[in-house]
């Protein structure tokens, strides 16, 4: 099968398409043959050598696909069932083995290919407000990161959930794309103060809930733009992993900062995890409440071009790799 291979560390162009053995399904595993993969930031990391992959995950990257069940022994799956799939990597890959625990029919009324871009963002989105922050209708949620796959998926979740938005990003045409999907309050962080912002809306109460994917860079300001009882959760590091925090600001806030990630989970939590996606998220997607965020598709073999234009950090929404 072709696999992408990173054999360095550095620029896209280190990506190689090669031939490799196809995986095997061990017990409590099923076999996938992909149809297409989400490219996502963790292979970006990956590539650069910054996240490597999990003991015992695959070396290929790619953390998400939508294909169909070739071998689903010991699962409720059947050859050719339609079906996507959280990993830990191997995604980049003609085949795939995962726990069945992290596989979901694709939901009602989505396109096979399209349906790659939504195991990682619907897992983390959902772990990360429902599981983690709580996220309860009425409530506040700040967004950075507003037009990318995670901040896009937010958006709607949120919405559905009864939530308010207020969103970040660097561009009006990526505002417009936020506003678009139900943010209510679009701030661009190049021109505008978030934390002002936040408080301006919120008749400076802040926000309940922030969904960050800076992490060191905005660590004080977030917590300034926190409510009482107000709940920070930190999925990604964009703007560094160091940073000081004030105690004593968080104490009188009585508020909490949370760092999560979903790739080194156990099999049980993800399992779990995805058993919640497909409870209260996949209904959402089937009834139309949440469109999945596709911006682009290259064919596999175009992986440095994919891996060239998600730098460029142009995109709104997915980027697809399609075999």
């Amino acid at each position: 099968m072709k696999a992408v291979m990173l054999r360095q560390f550095g620029e896209p162009n280190v990506l190689e398409v090669a031939d490799v053995e196809p995986p095997r399904p061990q017990t409590g595993e099923v076999l996938i043959d992909v149809i297409a993969a989400g490219l996502n930031r963790a292979d970006v990391q990956q590539r650069k050598g910054v996240y490597p992959p999990p003991p015992g995950a695959s070396e290929y990257p790619g953390l998400e696909v939508s294909g169909r069940i070739v071998d689903g022994s010991g699962s409720a799956f059947q050859p050719g069932d339609p079906v996507v799939a959280l990993l830990s990597g191997g995604g980049y890959a003609g085949q795939v083995v995962v726990p069945a625990g992290q596989v979901l029919p694709v939901p009602d009324g989505v396109d096979l290919v399209a349906a790659a871009g939504l195991p990682e963002i619907a897992a983390t989105v959902y772990s990360n407000l429902v599981l983690t922050a709580g996220l309860s209708s009425g409530e506040t949620l700040l967004i950075h990161g507003a037009s990318g796959g995670i901040g896009t998926m937010a958006i709607q979740f949120a919405r559905a959930l009864g939530a308010r938005t207020i969103v970040t990003a660097g561009t009006p045409e990526k505002l417009d794309y936020a506003r678009s999907l139900g943010a209510e309050i679009c701030v661009n962080y190049r021109e505008q103060d978030f934390v002002a912002e936040v408080g301006a809306a919120t008749g400076g109460r802040g926000a309940n809930v922030i969904l960050d994917v800076v992490g060191a860079k905005y660590l004080s300001r977030n917590v300034e733009a926190l409510a009482t009882g107000g709940r920070l959760v930190i999925i990604g590091l964009q703007g560094g992993a160091k940073a000081e925090l004030n105690l004593g600001a968080l104490m009188a806030k009585r508020a909490s900062v949370a760092g999560t990630t979903l790739r080194s989970r156990p099999v049980e939590e993800k399992s779990a995890i995805m058993a919640g996606v497909r409870e209260h998220v996949w209904p959402l997607i089937s009834n139309g409440s949440i469109a999945v965020p596709i911006d682009r598709t290259f064919p596999l073999t175009d992986v440095v071009h994919a891996h060239e234009y998600f730098d460029s950090g142009q995109h709104t929404g997915k980027v697809l790799l399609t075999l």
